[in-house]
């Protein structure tokens, strides 16, 4: 059975099925992070933009 590739709400990148984290808020919405690293910057309420390590980093200021 395929399942498909889920992308981290933090960084953008593709995470492979059976890896990463599932975050399930109050209101129903689920996030996928790929590490726990995305989940800590992300639970801080770190700007994804303002990193060049991930893929929404934007380079135009």
């Amino acid at each position: 059975m395929l399942q498909k590739m889920a992308t981290c709400a933090f960084c953008g990148r593709e995470i492979e099925p059976g890896t990463g984290i599932m975050y399930v808020r109050n209101d129903g919405t689920i996030l996928y992070f790929c590490s726990s690293k995305c989940f800590k910057n992300f639970r801080l309420g770190r700007d994804p933009r303002k990193y060049k390590w991930t893929m929404k980093y934007s380079v135009a200021k």
